[in-house]
């Protein structure tokens, strides 16, 4: 449509729609008696008034013809006038649903639109609306509250940084052996700054989604993640137990390097001394098993979140930051993988992700 055209407004539409179908009605009806006025009706043979000497007698139209037009206005202006007058108030719940989910997304998302007073589809939109809204609450507050605890970690390790050089500097008999060991306290504070920003860059890139879909074998990524954490679990004294059976699946290789890695670090981590990690692979499916604490059934989906962490392991694991298994969901919500978690007995968490599989072989 040209841009010098108005655009019509939805009432307007509907005010057309009803209006049109009405007029090209009456228009109908009105041409049917002039269309049977207009024929020659026979009188005789003679001439008479009204004759034309051929023996019929010719109608004058004109009045008709006026007051077929004059009823036909009438009949237009009406319509028009109930058209808009029905379809201002059929759009009513459409303009106040609308003017409050303007109000409501601008000042408060806790407000609800609630029911329209009729059980029709403005119901279904509010109540759509509605549950829209409360996403958005949620994401919202999540968002605020993983900001909070983001800024919370980040700032600890530079006070304790800043600390730890302000009272080396105080102090009159500093030495070189006092200054190597705070430059190495400084050191160790900053490769958990470091930790932490790179969980922070793998949970943001999980949450991004899978752009590209590539074969991998998740039975590789496992054998590469327990040779990884070998020198950390043999200091925990924690034992490592394998069942990698091929497992062929299609995603981003990086991405779910990245879910595996932190799954298995999460188990040796939080664990208990001669305690042991059980990983195992087959069909598209991973599955790693550990002992450790106790994790009551209510807390496990707090777990899953980022910063969340049980509140022994809060004070014990201070070289964690709560993201793995953040990181480990995020990763397989990208993928559409299927994750499944439930406390193992006597303590710790058993933990199952399902990807979908390969669409071809996998090279031997």
């Amino acid at each position: 449509m040209p841009r010098f055209v108005p655009r019509l407004t939805l009432r307007t539409q509907l005010t057309v729609l009803y209006a049109g179908p009405f007029l090209v009605t009456g228009a109908a009806l009105l041409t049917v008696p002039l269309v049977g006025a207009s024929r020659t009706v026979p009188a005789g043979t003679g001439p008479g008034p009204g004759g034309d000497g051929t023996g019929a007698v010719r109608t004058d139209l004109s009045p008709i013809v006026t007051a077929s037009v004059l009823a036909l206005a009438a009949m237009v202006v009406v319509s028009i006038a109930v058209g808009w007058f029905v379809a201002g108030r059929f759009l009513r719940p459409l303009r106040t649903i609308t003017a409050t989910a303007r109000d409501i997304s601008a000042t408060n998302l806790h407000r609800r639109l609630g029911r329209t007073g009729r059980g029709d589809e403005f119901t279904e939109l509010a109540r759509t609306l509605d549950d829209l809204f409360g996403r958005l609450e949620d994401a919202f507050a999540s968002q605020r509250h993983f900001v909070a605890n983001a800024a919370h970690e980040l700032r600890t390790p530079l006070t304790a940084e800043r600390t730890l050089l302000q009272v080396a500097l105080a102090d009159p008999d500093l030495t070189v052996d006092s200054l190597r060991a705070a430059c190495g306290e400084v050191i160790a504070l900053g490769q958990a700054q470091e930790r932490l920003i790179d969980g922070l860059l793998a949970l943001a890139s999980g949450e991004q989604g899978v752009e590209r879909r590539e074969p991998f074998d998740l039975a590789d990524l496992a054998a590469a993640a327990a040779r990884a954490v070998a020198d950390e679990a043999g200091r925990r004294d924690v034992k490592i137990d394998t069942a990698l059976a091929p497992a062929p699946a299609t995603g981003d290789p990086r991405l779910v390097e990245s879910l595996v890695a932190n799954l298995v670090d999460n188990a040796v981590r939080h664990n208990v001394p001669g305690g042991h990690v059980t990983i195992e692979t087959s069909g598209t499916s991973i599955r790693v098993t550990n002992t450790g604490p106790v994790v009551p059934e209510a807390d496990l989906d707090r777990l899953f979140q980022p910063f969340q962490r049980l509140g022994a392991q809060r004070l014990r694991h201070r070289d964690g930051h709560g993201l793995g298994l953040a990181i480990v969901r995020a990763i397989a919500v990208a993928h559409g993988a299927a994750l499944t978690a439930h406390p193992a007995r006597g303590g710790g968490l058993d933990v199952t992700v399902t990807f979908r599989p390969s669409p071809r072989r996998l090279p031997p």
